[in-house]
């Protein structure tokens, strides 16, 4: 018994040397947590915060995922969020991105006017700030702006209806009718102005008549680039001036309003063999509006790659987060009535019958399959 005592008082003072030796519940050693503590921290690639305006128009649904694309193969992080047309809920958005702490901000802006205090606070957090297609204004906390060049784009709208009717060879009276973006889209300015800068003369010289007399974005704007709303425009237009004149050419500045434009025609009569088509614009592209062209109903849009922008908006944004010297192409045109803001503009490309499957299909923007 007196063994066994003396056997178990020696187990247990080994026991207690070895937990002592051991740094008692500690996972570390001193040494070890010393080590740990000085080792250099793993930087996290900075996170790219990516606000649109809306999933209605596929074209910023198309924006959105080239850019999430672009910067994830960069090996940058990305919050994508889509406002659906409706300002608080945008800045809502913005304002959770910021306090997440992102450090780049790429803004498709749904009212460019309503930015400015959101942005002084990512200023202040040190947020890279870039207007994306649309510019932000009345702030001088953007610092850079990437799009097409906005009054080209409506120089070959302008250009479709002049070449379709003939214009340069002295043809006409012809009927038109224009129509504006949203008034609250600094875009819609610079489509109206690109494209009246070629109709205007023709206007002036009679080739041109405006039936209805609406001239000015104060009177053919179209709020939120809505095709219900230009639809019903065009109901009004055509009940009130041209039950018995014929309307050859529309002016619109974007495919979901052509479409809306394009309703309304064909609930009148028109394409048909004794009422053919008049020329219809558009822009961007659209898959339905693709379609339309290719059954006739519209004649034309303009194309702007949607990829190629969000390449560009991603170049500058690597760029002046490693401080490099940012590529930018036009220092003169965009004020935002605080300050011109330093662009990157790109090219837009005039789309007809003739050209769309080279342009849109065999460049990989769409397949196909889309477009049956």
């Amino acid at each position: 018994m007196k063994n066994n005592k003396t056997l178990i008082i020696f187990l247990a003072m080994l026991l207690a040397l070895f937990l002592s030796a051991c740094g008692g519940s500690s996972s570390e050693t001193p040494a070890a947590s010393e080590a740990s503590s000085s080792a250099p921290a793993v930087e996290e690639a900075a996170l790219i915060g990516i606000s649109m305006p809306t999933k209605s128009s596929s074209r910023w649904i198309s924006d959105g995922e080239s850019m999430v694309k672009v910067f994830t193969e960069m090996g940058y992080r990305t919050d994508l969020q889509f406002a659906e047309d409706d300002i608080p809920n945008q800045l809502a958005q913005i304002e959770n991105m910021v306090t997440r702490g992102v450090d780049v901000l790429i803004i498709a802006a749904i009212d460019g006017s309503t930015l400015s205090d959101i942005l002084k606070k990512a200023h202040d957090q040190g947020v890279l700030v870039v207007a994306y297609d649309r510019l932000i204004t009345k702030t001088e906390y953007v610092d850079y702006y990437v799009t097409f060049d906005n009054f080209q784009v409506g120089v070959l709208q302008a250009s479709q209806i002049e070449s379709a009717l003939g214009l340069k060879d002295g043809k006409g009276p012809f009927n038109v009718e224009l129509f504006g973006g949203s008034p609250d889209d600094t875009n819609a300015f610079y489509f109206y102005d690109g494209g009246m800068s070629i109709l205007q003369p023709y206007i002036d010289n009679g080739q041109l008549m405006v039936q209805s007399g609406q001239m000015g974005m104060d009177k053919v704007s179209t709020l939120r680039w809505d095709g219900a709303v230009a639809q019903a425009r065009m109901d009004n237009l055509l009940s009130a001036f041209y039950t018995d004149k014929r309307v050859d050419a529309v002016l619109a500045p974007y495919d979901g309003l052509s479409r809306g434009i394009i309703s309304s025609l064909k609930g009148v009569g028109y394409g048909t063999a004794g009422q053919p088509w008049p020329v219809v614009t558009g822009q961007d592209a659209e898959v339905a509006s693709i379609k339309q062209m290719i059954a006739g109903e519209q004649m034309f849009t303009v194309f702007k790659d949607t990829r190629e922008l969000a390449k560009q908006a991603a170049t500058m944004v690597d760029a002046a987060l490693k401080g490099q010297e940012v590529p930018i192409n036009d220092t003169s045109t965009y004020n935002n009535e605080v300050k011109i803001v330093p662009s990157y503009l790109l090219v837009p490309y005039s789309v007809d019958i003739n050209n769309y499957h080279e342009i849109l299909v065999e460049s990989g923007y769409y397949t196909e399959d889309q477009l049956k």
